[in-house]
């Protein structure tokens, strides 16, 4: 390459499945002990028939391959936010929606509206790697209240309203957690949504995961708060929730205000996210309630059975955190992560990733995706922990 990057994203870490994953592109493994991904949080399960009938039925229409506005298609707005008043026992409306590809988009649309090279946001450890990689390709700083591994690394506002300044802009969260897979109780997110009401800073939420939580409880009442538009922007993932990963079907919510300045952003990023997603998520929210709510009672079965595996005695890795699609561990290396996790794929044929990829000081640990397997492979994968040799 002969010519500069930018030094911001220059120093921006490697996208760490990538890393993680290259260590193993075509290796063959033997069958009687296969590769098991824990790495990349995926459900292991395709969308139902019903949903890819009916966009197999939309193919032929010249529409399907058209621009939709770029907030998108109003339609789907309206059907999203019933699916909302379900979940949530709140009010949105369309207005207050933009559709995004991926969660990750509407991330980018909210830090680029909300932020400039300079700002600050609290990200409390550990984050979300693709967060930080943002942040850090904005020129946004970073300040992170500590890990605490008592509380499985459940947000403290009173440690975030301690590291607030003048030049912080938002408080930033995800929950159910990536990478521990710990929810944020609705008392303490509360507190959060009043600590930035009172400091005028935005509490940007990222709820990814918000449909397996165990026995699909309200993930909050923030919603229901009239106000709640002033200083919330949420972030929602559709992939998750009905399988559609590669579907990039994301969104984000906030103020209507909010929205008008993010779509400025939008149009010159992607223009509207693609028709046929829009439809599935149509489908989805409009008719999929009781298949949604089944695939959070399995991701709740083998959350269990991974847990109950994982704390059986002479296991020399250590339980954490978990819930949703992840286990946060301890793992027993005399080193760091990376060659934890380095060890573990060419010794254990396991792919996993390190802590470090989570944030600074975290090298003892290690995130597991178990979402991703089905039940019958987690004694197997939890017994290659067991087996291992530090």
């Amino acid at each position: 390459m002969k010519f500069p990057v930018s030094p911001l994203v220059a120093a921006v870490p490697f996208p760490p499945i990538s890393r993680v994953k290259g260590w193993v592109a075509g290796r063959l493994f033997p069958p009687e002990r296969p590769l098991i991904d824990l790495c990349q949080a995926v459900p292991d399960y395709s969308p139902p028939s019903e949903l890819t009938g009916y966009l197999a039925s939309l193919l032929d229409d010249p529409r399907t391959s058209r621009y939709t506005p770029d907030e998108g298609l109003p339609e789907v707005r309206e059907a999203i936010c019933g699916r909302y008043l379900r979940l949530y026992g709140g009010l949105l409306r369309p207005e207050q929606i933009c559709l995004t590809i991926g969660a990750s988009q509407a991330f980018w649309l909210a830090m680029v509206t909300l932020c400039r090279a300079g700002d600050e946001v609290i990200v409390p450890l550990p984050y979300y790697f693709d967060h930080a990689m943002g942040l850090e390709a904005l020129g946004v700083r970073m300040v992170h209240p500590p890990f605490d591994p008592c509380s499985g690394g459940l947000p403290d506002p009173e440690a975030i309203a301690a590291l607030m300044t003048e030049r912080t802009r938002a408080i930033l969260l995800v929950t159910p957690s990536n990478p521990t897979g710990a929810i944020t109780p609705p008392a303490t997110l509360a507190r959060l949504l009043a600590l930035a009401r009172d400091r005028g800073v935005a509490l940007v939420l990222d709820e990814t995961y918000h449909a397996f939580l165990p026995g699909g409880v309200r993930p909050h009442r923030l919603f229901c708060d009239p106000g709640w538009e002033d200083h919330l922007v949420h972030i929602a993932s559709f992939g998750k929730t009905y399988a559609l990963t590669g579907y990039r079907a994301g969104m984000l919510a906030a103020s209507e205000a909010f929205i008008h300045q993010a779509l400025k952003v939008q149009d010159s990023m992607a223009v509207c996210q693609p028709r046929i997603t829009q439809e599935a998520v149509r489908y989805g929210v409009t008719h999929l309630d009781d298949w949604v709510a089944g695939n959070g009672e399995r991701m709740q079965r083998r959350h269990d059975l991974f847990c109950a595996e994982f704390v059986r005695e002479k296991n020399p890795f250590s339980l954490v955190a978990s819930g949703a699609f992840f286990a946060w561990v301890r793992h027993p290396g005399p080193g760091g992560g990376w060659e934890m996790a380095r060890r573990l794929a060419e010794e254990a044929h396991l792919l996993v990733l390190p802590g470090e990829a989570f944030g600074p000081g975290l090298s003892p640990y290690l995130r597991l995706a178990f979402g991703n397997i089905d039940e019958k492979a987690i004694p197997e994968g939890v017994g290659r922990f067991r087996d291992f040799s530090p």
